[in-house]
């Protein structure tokens, strides 16, 4: 298991720079990626819904498309899934249907998170697939991305 926490601080803080990435953009500071079995990196993605003005286009969709492109199957078994906000309820169906062994997150998403905050996705009996579920890692360093952004807005 340290191993493995090791892996997740690591891919945390490369969502995070995903995060920025999507920031400057000028979307929603949202990043996420998809580590294989070993802790590989096999796909990256940021918020783009500004930059493609495609409203699918969120952090977790980006990586997941990413990482079974780089692996060349749907099925992201074996895989984390590492975002630096708690998924909606489309990002979360799309952890369900990608069969990814682990979703882990930062900040809780008070407003629309399906993964403990206003639904729980995820984890619901009666889905035919639930991911082991990590949350709160880095947890003040991804919420201080997204408030940052937002203050700058206002």
């Amino acid at each position: 298991m340290i191993n493995a926490m090791i892996n997740v601080m690591e891919g945390m803080r490369l969502a995070l720079a995903e995060a920025e990435l999507a920031g400057a953009g000028g979307d929603v500071p949202v990043g996420a990626v998809v580590l294989d079995a070993t802790g590989t990196v096999v796909g990256r993605g940021h918020n783009q819904r500004e930059a493609l003005g495609d409203p699918t286009a969120h952090a977790e969709v980006v990586a997941i498309r990413a990482a079974a492109a780089t692996l060349g199957e749907w099925r992201l078994v074996g895989c984390t899934l590492v975002v630096t906000l708690e998924p909606c309820v489309m990002c979360a169906g799309a952890v369900v249907l990608s069969r990814v062994d682990r979703l882990v997150f930062g900040a809780y998403d008070a407003k629309a998170g399906a993964v403990g905050s206003l639904w729980d996705l995820v984890r619901d009996r009666r889905i035919n697939h639930r991911p082991e579920v990590v949350a709160g890692v880095l947890e003040a360093e991804c919420a201080a991305v997204l408030t940052s952004w937002f203050e700058e807005r206002r």
